[in-house]
């Protein structure tokens, strides 16, 4: 594994240590650099460890507590201790397959306990329970485990498409949810906004027709007083003659009216002034009345 020896001498190197065997026996441990033997008396290298971090990629295959296959994907850091780099050497064969095989068995007790939910919020405590069995077991054999990380969580293909789908589902209801609350608040608006409009208007109709009366008040009043012998039905009548021509010269002048045909003669403006002014008497009598 890198080093070199002969029949007196070996090196060993840096993050490395050599195991020395005299006559097929454990005697002591060599560290990094020149190392001399003795081989008359039965001294030589049997070997080497290197004490540097490796890493272990272990995919396993298990089911949650809801019945859902996964498949999860671990990195295990171990490395050899270097005092006990004689046991490391002696007691197993194959590591790598002894942690690997703790860590299936350790996550296949894990895993059913939890629903596929809890496995991704409770994936470090599930690392965590195979690091607490691993230095247990390990140590003893002379390798300390440095890390465990689950990195990767993979349901079954039909589950994931599942899952999005439910996911896609209750997104789509929220924002049908959302749409409705934001239609009901516009329809509110333009509801209060049609109605603060149809207020100011009322408002504005009314004080425009309040200004025509006391325009028309005044008018009467300054050519009663102004005009000798006329009275307040000729200025009445005078008024509304002149507000008909008026009305059929913007009807005239208006490019968006088409034709428009109307009973026009001195007859029928004189009509047009009774009827105004039984309407008002009416009114007035029926305000008394009440």
């Amino acid at each position: 594994m890198g080093n070199c020896n002969c029949i007196f001498a070996g090196c060993i190197d840096q993050a490395s240590v050599g195991i020395v065997e005299k006559w097929g026996k454990f005697e002591k441990l060599a560290h990094p650099g020149l190392n001399f033997f003795n081989p008359c008396a039965g001294q030589y290298l049997a070997g080497s460890l290197s004490t540097r971090i490796q890493s272990l990629s272990v995919k396993i295959e298990t089911k949650t507590k809801d019945n859902v296959f996964v498949h999860i994907v671990s990195s295990i850091l171990y490395k050899v201790i270097k005092h006990n780099a004689d046991d490391a050497f002696y007691e197993l064969q194959n590591p790598r397959e002894q942690i690997q095989a703790y860590v299936f068995d350790v996550v296949r007790a894990q895993v059913p306990r939890l629903t596929l939910d809890q496995l991704f919020e409770q994936k470090d405590e599930v690392a965590k329970a195979v690091l607490d069995e691993l230095e247990k077991v390990m140590g003893e054999y002379g390798y300390s485990i440095e890390q465990i990380l689950i990195v990767d969580i993979i349901p079954d293909p039909s589950v994931r498409k599942a899952m999005n789908e439910i996911n896609a589902a209750q997104r789509l209801q929220l924002a049908s949810v959302y749409k409705g609350e934001a239609d009901k608040i516009l329809h509110i608006k333009r509801a209060e906004a049609e109605a603060e409009s149809k207020y100011l208007g009322g408002v504005g109709v009314a004080r425009q027709r309040q200004a025509i009366t006391d325009g028309l008040r005044e008018n009467i009043l300054n050519f009663s007083h102004k005009v000798e012998g006329a009275s307040s039905k000729d200025v009445m009548d005078l008024i509304m003659i002149t507000q008909y021509f008026d009305t059929i010269k913007d009807l005239g002048n208006s490019s968006k009216n088409t034709t428009v045909f109307l009973p026009h003669g001195p007859g029928h403006v004189r009509d047009i002034s009774d009827q105004i002014r039984n309407g008002l008497m009416e009114g007035k009598a029926g305000a008394h009345a009440e």
